[in-house]
């Protein structure tokens, strides 16, 4: 079941990656164009090509964090036996979720309301700077979604190795 939220979550966020990026080439080619052919350069597309940046950053590193794909350095991981592995790996996990609920989500949940009190409105798009900073809490959730899937996988394989061990163990007190 949660294998299978996962997927679809992972299918959401290639799609969304996917048009944020077409839009940003899409805006990039125009602002070329009105610069160099028309000689007279679109007001917005700057602006519009930071913000589909920020999300396209943000949104990509949720998105890389649940295929595993982020930055590691697995040389330490690697010299490690099994079991200690597997609760290296849990640690890891709970600090990537503590840090993306603490800073992530609640940080981007306070600068989301502040900037929209504030009423603070973007130079050249005259849109609401808090829907620009939403990707923030948006991807610090999802980060911590996929922290909690590998954290149940690995606390699987745990209880699936014990459960081994304990066979084995009772197989060779049987057979004594």
């Amino acid at each position: 079941m949660l294998e299978r939220v996962k997927k679809r979550i992972d299918k959401l966020l290639e799609l969304a990656l996917i048009i944020l990026m077409g839009a940003n080439v899409l805006n990039v080619l125009w602002q070329v164009f009105t610069r160099f052919i028309l000689r007279n350069p679109s007001s917005f597309t700057e602006e519009l090509a930071r913000y589909l940046l920020i999300w396209v950053g943000l949104l990509g590193a949720s998105y890389a964090a649940g295929k595993k794909m982020h930055l590691a350095i697995d040389v330490v991981l690697q010299a490690l036996k099994k079991k200690t592995k597997i609760w290296a790996e849990i640690t890891i996990q709970v600090f990537i979720f503590l840090f993306s609920c603490f800073v992530m989500l609640i940080g981007g949940l306070r600068l989301v309301t502040i900037t929209l009190t504030l009423n603070q409105i973007s130079a050249a798009l005259r849109i609401k700077l808090g829907y620009v900073y939403l990707v923030l809490p948006l991807s610090g959730l999802l980060i911590m979604f996929y922290a909690v899937v590998f954290i149940i996988e690995r606390y699987r394989a745990i209880s699936k190795e014990s459960a081994e061990f304990e066979a084995v163990a009772t197989e060779s007190r049987e057979g004594i």
